[in-house]
C-alpha cells in the first residue's frame, strides 16, 4: 500500500476529478487524503477521504480574483484580470502552500503528491526541493505545456495550418510570455529562497519535465497533438459526481418525458457573474417542444435570478448530479466548463458552448471542429439565437452521431483506473534523482 496526498484548490471543477482517481487508487488499496481548503471537507468527506485543510493558506485566498471578475461583469477574459489571478492566486499562495504542506509531509509521509494544475508549490518548490514524486492531475482538456502542436492559450484558436497562422500562434506567444515576465520573476524569487535555481522558463513549460501528467481526455479532443514528453498520457475522462439524492430523483421524476430534456448550465464558476446564459436559455426555450432543466449552482438561488419569464417546460433548481440527469438529455448548453464538456460526451450528448473565460474558448474550439457542438460568442447569446442553436443541435443528426461515437471512445479509456495504474509506478522512484534546470 502507498500513500497519495492530493493537493488543489476547493471548487467543484478541481476536487472532483481528483476524487474519481482517488476513489480508484482506494479501490486498489491504497490511502488517499486531500489537502485543500475547509469548504470541500463535506464532500470529500462523505466520499470517504480524509482532508487536511489550508491553514496558512488564506481560506478566501482567490476571492480577490472572483471579486475584480465581478466588478468587470464581463462574457468575455479580461487579460488584466488573468494576470492579477496568476499573480496573486497561483503565486502569492505558494509560500502559505509550501508552510502548510511542510509538516504535512514529516507527520503524513505520503509517498506521491497528486497536484492540481494551479496548485503550484509542489510543482515549482517540493518537487525538486524535497524530492518527492508529484504527479500534476491536470482538470483542462488538454496539457498547458507549449509547443507548436498548441495554439495559444485562452484565445479559442486553432492549431497553426498555414504561414500566417504560425506567425499569428508565435506573436501571441511572444506577447503571452512578455506579459508573465512579473510573474516568472516572482516564482524565481520564492524558488531561491529554497535553494533552487531559476525555472528558465515558463511554469507551464516547467510541468513538461514533471514525473508524470495527466491529461482526463483523449487527443482526438486535444489536436492530435505529437509535441508533447513521454511523461504526459491522456487516460480519458477523470469524472466524478455525488450521487443523486432521493430529492433529486423525485424532482427529476414530475418533469414530462414526450420532449427532449435540454440540460443548461453555467457550471461553477460564474455564481458571481450575470446569469445571462441562463436567462437567455429561459426567454429563448420558453414555450419550445423542449423540457429545460436548468441549474444555478449551489451558490446561488434560482428565485433570486428573474430567470423569467415563467413557462410550463422551464424547470429551475440549483444542483443535480450529471450521472443522474445527462442520461435524460437530448443536449448541454453551457458555458464550456472541461468537467460538464467531458460529463456530457461520457453520455454522447451534443454541446452548445457559449464560452466565457479562462480555458472555456478553448474548449469550445474542441468541441466545434470535432462536430460535437455549436459556439455561441457570449456577447451574442440572445434568446433568438440560443433558440435556432438548440433547434439545430436537435434536428441535425450529424451532431448526435459525433457525439455516440466519441462517448465510445471514451468508454474504452476508464480514466481514473488508467490515471491509478501509472500513479503506481512512481511509488518505487521517491529516492530517484530528478532532473534539475
Amino acid at each position: 500500500m502507498a500513500r497519495f496526498l492530493v493537493t488543489c484548490w476547493p471548487f467543484e471543477g478541481h476536487v472532483f476529478p481528483q476524487l474519481s482517481i482517488a476513489t480508484a487508487l482506494r479501490e486498489r488499496g491504497h490511502e488517499v487524503a486531500f489537502y485543500t481548503a475547509e469548504r470541500a471537507r463535506p464532500t470529500i468527506e462523505q466520499a470517504g477521504f480524509a482532508v487536511f485543510p489550508f491553514d496558512r493558506v488564506p481560506a478566501d485566498h482567490w476571492q480577490v480574483v472572483q471579486d475584480m471578475e465581478r466588478r468587470r461583469n464581463t462574457r468575455r477574459q479580461s487579460r488584466r484580470v488573468a494576470y492579477q489571478a496568476f499573480r496573486h492566486w497561483l503565486v502569492e499562495s505558494i509560500p502559505d502552500q509550501v508552510a502548510d504542506l511542510e509538516p504535512l509531509l514529516r507527520r503524513w509521509r505520503p509517498d506521491v503528491l497528486i497536484t492540481d494544475l494551479s496548485m503550484w508549490a509542489p510543482i515549482v518548490v517540493l518537487w525538486q526541493r524535497d524530492r518527492i514524486p508529484v504527479a500534476l492531475s491536470c482538470t483542462l482538456m488538454g496539457p498547458m505545456i507549449p509547443g507548436p502542436g498548441a495554439p495559444p492559450w485562452g484565445f479559442g484558436l486553432a492549431p497553426a495550418n498555414s504561414a500566417w497562422t504560425r506567425l499569428r500562434n508565435r506573436a501571441l506567444n511572444r506577447l503571452t510570455d512578455l506579459a508573465a515576465t512579473g510573474v516568472r520573476r516572482r516564482v524565481d524569487a520564492i524558488r531561491a529562497e529554497h535553494d533552487l535555481p531559476p525555472l528558465g522558463e515558463s511554469v507551464n513549460a516547467f510541468t513538461a519535465r514533471l514525473p508524470l501528467y495527466l491529461v482526463g481526455n483523449i487527443p482526438q479532443l486535444d489536436h492530435h497533438r505529437t509535441d508533447l514528453p513521454p511523461t504526459v498520457h491522456y487516460v480519458g475522462p477523470c469524472v466524478w459526481h455525488p450521487p443523486a439524492t432521493d430529492t433529486d430523483r423525485t424532482w427529476m421524476s414530475s418533469i414530462p418525458t414526450d420532449t427532449p430534456w435540454v440540460h443548461v448550465t453555467e457550471g461553477t464558476s460564474h455564481h458571481q457573474s450575470d446569469p445571462f446564459l441562463l436567462r437567455a436559455a429561459v426567454r429563448g426555450l420558453a414555450g419550445e417542444p423542449v423540457q429545460v432543466i436548468a441549474t444555478t449552482g449551489t451558490q446561488r438561488d434560482p428565485h433570486t435570478l428573474h430567470l423569467d419569464p415563467p413557462a410550463p417546460n422551464i424547470h429551475t433548481t440549483q444542483w443535480l448530479s450529471h450521472t443522474h440527469l445527462l442520461p435524460h438529455c437530448a443536449a448541454v448548453i453551457t458555458t464550456g466548463g472541461p468537467a460538464t464538456i467531458m460529463a456530457a460526451l461520457q453520455h454522447g450528448k451534443p454541446l452548445i458552448i457559449v464560452p466565457t473565460t479562462w480555458d472555456k474558448p478553448d474548449n469550445a474550439r474542441r468541441i466545434t471542429d470535432a462536430g460535437l457542438g455549436i459556439t455561441i460568442n457570449p456577447k451574442h447569446c440572445t434568446p433568438n439565437r440560443l433558440r435556432t442553436a438548440t433547434q439545430e443541435i436537435l434536428t441535425n443528426p450529424t451532431y448526435r452521431t459525433n457525439a455516440h461515437t466519441i462517448a465510445q471512445h471514451l468508454a474504452t479509456t476508464n480514466g481514473p483506473t488508467h490515471a491509478a495504474h501509472l500513479l503506481e509506478t512512481l511509488t518505487t522512484h521517491h529516492t530517484t534523482e530528478v532532473s534539475q534546470p
